[in-house]
């Protein structure tokens, strides 16, 4: 998921940046890639500021499970972007979800999904039972898990690949374990299909994928984050709270030439992200890694040793910062699959209020205090000449 940011470019709404023959980034800024749907403003699709003359809408009335009546979903197709016009209902229904959620008061959204999670716990039964609860030896690779037994900083580094600053690579999951994800998660869509639920995705960004928290496995991803990434971050991300993380949003993502093809450069709403490939075959979706940067320096440009592009592997994980600029090519054949664990940690984000400086961990904020130092000792220089 050398390329620059181009600030001073406006990216069009809801376009996915374009790469040119250098591996470029020349649409602009990077969306956040959030789960909650009231993100800030460029995350959140737009549409057309005047109805399209001439088209007529599709009629909702016969589709099941939609979140509002028809007749919003008719009145609202006239302003959709003139590539959607011609979309399955399907596909314009999830990017007008996205918009209408903007507005949908707090307490409801929290009431929706609390109905949601139950009606799962209640009516869902797993396909793979063991996968509900973390063992370690049926999970993890020997030399991941030994590595983590160990818990000393050469041991897991011993076990790493660092590709790029700040972002590292480790063979992680057992195959078997990665073949049971897919077939869980594919027997999840099979019920809700069945059972007429409308599945949340797992964020504003990825139209098909599940919350695995929500279908029962929060307690094993807990674990996996506290027992097995934690040490990790702890030794890679100190400075963005890798030491201290205590809350997580865990899912999956699917890629097909049928499904999402890409997804849009962005940052995640995390302080340490884990991102695993559980399969399957597939051709392209690399992803595009531009630098770690804050709030202020998000769209500013990428320096040479920033750049990456990474070609997944099943059982292969990432890690790397929430803030760390990133996205995915398009994938031209088969279908991939990923575990994503977004780690965070409140103590971090708490104290991240009261900054003002984040050279620590911000590329740019620590090249602009460089620059500060060396203008300020060759004044110094001066005056003592």
């Amino acid at each position: 998921m050398a390329a620059e940011v181009m600030p001073s470019r406006k990216r069009p709404a809801l376009q996915h940046p374009h790469h040119n023959a250098n591996g470029q980034v020349s649409s602009g800024q990077p969306r956040h890639h959030g789960d909650e749907a009231d993100m800030d403003a460029f995350s959140i699709p737009k549409l057309l500021q005047s109805p399209t003359s001439g088209h007529k809408p599709d009629q909702y009335d016969d589709m099941e499970n939609l979140e509002y009546p028809p007749s919003l979903y008719s009145g609202m197709e006239l302003y959709l972007p003139g590539h959607l016009l011609s979309a399955p209902r399907e596909k314009k229904v999830s990017f007008l979800d996205r918009i209408l959620a903007k507005y949908r008061p707090n307490g409801e959204r929290a009431r929706k999904h609390r109905e949601y999670r139950e009606r799962i716990r209640f009516n869902y039964k797993p396909l793979h039972e063991e996968l509900y609860s973390l063992n370690p030896d049926h999970v993890f690779v020997p030399g991941f898990l030994n590595a983590v037994k160990d818990g000393s900083e050469e041991a897991l580094r011993k076990i790493i690949m660092e590709h790029s600053p700040g972002v590292y690579t480790f063979n992680m999951l057992e195959p078997t374990f990665c073949a049971k994800m897919l077939d869980e998660v594919q027997h999840f869509e099979n019920w809700a299909l069945e059972a007429k639920v409308k599945v949340m995705r797992p964020n504003t960004m990825n139209n098909y994928g599940a919350v695995l928290d929500d279908i029962g496995m929060e307690g094993m991803l807990h674990e996996l984050m506290m027992g097995f990434i934690n040490p990790l971050a702890g030794v890679l991300f100190e400075n963005v709270g890798g030491s201290t993380l205590d809350a997580h949003h865990g899912f999956v993502v699917e890629y097909s030439m049928d499904r999402d093809l890409d997804l849009g450069f962005h940052v995640d709403d995390s302080e340490v992200t884990l991102n695993v490939c559980l399969g399957k075959e597939f051709d392209g979706g690399e992803l595009f890694f531009r630098g770690v940067r804050c709030d202020k320096h998000v769209n500013g440009e990428s320096r040479p040793e920033e750049v990456l592009e990474y070609s997944h592997v099943p059982g292969r994980a990432i890690l790397h910062a929430g803030r760390h600029r990133h996205g995915a090519k398009a994938i031209t054949a088969g279908q991939r699959t990923n575990l994503i664990l977004w780690c965070r940690s409140s103590q971090f984000r708490e104290m991240k209020k009261y900054q003002r400086d984040f050279s620590s961990w911000c590329g740019e904020c620590l090249l602009r205090r460089k620059e500060r130092r060396r203008k300020l000792s060759n004044a110094k220089r001066q005056l003592a000449a």
